[in-house]
């Protein structure tokens, strides 16, 4: 596995004025790592999200984006270093053709001279996002959308991709080709950050998780070692 280190949050207490969500936690991606972090509702799953795109600062700790301080960076300037967020719900425009879409994640200035040739290899990761492309977003299926978002997010050519509940609405059958999708992504060499409640896919296709509870992080380790933790038998699995 590469040791090179992509994302690494050291430490962090979270919160939002005066109420602390996350109390003194760490993560680290590596480069072409898939890592999973995954928690109930309240968590502290979103929060540690927030934190990493810029859109709140830490109480306490850092938060270091390919060895650089980003605390108290805003989101877009995040965004032109490299880090892609696939927001939950997707989050398309569903008016729009699937191509169109996906033209409208290389909007940074430095992308569009060469947006059609992105274009091409993010579709030749996804050969079906080109079967789609003249369609609008708004009729395909959930899972149809959430491979237009993530291709979108590619097209920013990304130094790494942040995923939020990507599994959220849609059917068994489509979290499990979703899930393919994300892997597919890390194995190509892109760090990704895979933010779920599902715990039972995320520890089947990640290479490590964290699991937090209540703000705090109770696990941590490879993802085929946890699965089989007495813990995540109990609480998350039902075994």
């Amino acid at each position: 596995m590469n040791t090179e280190i992509v994302l690494d949050v050291k430490n962090v207490d979270l919160g939002y004025g005066a109420l602390q969500v996350v109390f003194d936690f760490s993560l680290q991606v590596r480069k072409g790592e898939l890592v999973g972090l995954v928690g109930g509702n309240g968590s502290g799953k979103s929060t540690t999200l927030r934190a990493i795109s810029g859109m709140i600062k830490p109480m306490r700790g850092e938060i270091l984006f390919n060895n650089e301080a980003i605390s108290g960076l805003a989101p877009y300037e995040m965004a032109q270093k490299g880090l892609a967020h696939v927001p939950m719900g997707r989050q398309l425009f569903p008016n729009l053709s699937v191509k169109e879409n996906l033209l409208m994640g290389a909007y940074l200035p430095h992308l569009r001279a060469n947006r059609n040739q992105r274009l091409a290899e993010v579709t030749e990761l996804f050969p079906d996002l080109k079967k789609y492309e003249n369609i609008e977003a708004g009729a395909l299926s959930g899972g149809q959308q959430q491979m237009v978002a993530i291709g979108r997010a590619l097209m920013l050519d990304p130094v790494m991709l942040i995923m939020d509940e990507p599994s959220l609405g849609l059917s068994p059958l489509f979290v499990k080709e979703v899930m393919k999708a994300i892997r597919k992504v890390a194995d190509i060499g892109l760090p990704v950050l895979l933010v779920e409640q599902n715990i039972k896919q995320v520890l089947q296709c990640s290479d490590r998780t964290y699991v937090l509870e209540n703000g705090r992080m109770v696990l941590e380790g490879p993802s085929a070692e946890l699965e089989g933790h007495p813990t995540i038998r109990k609480a998350y699995l039902g075994l």
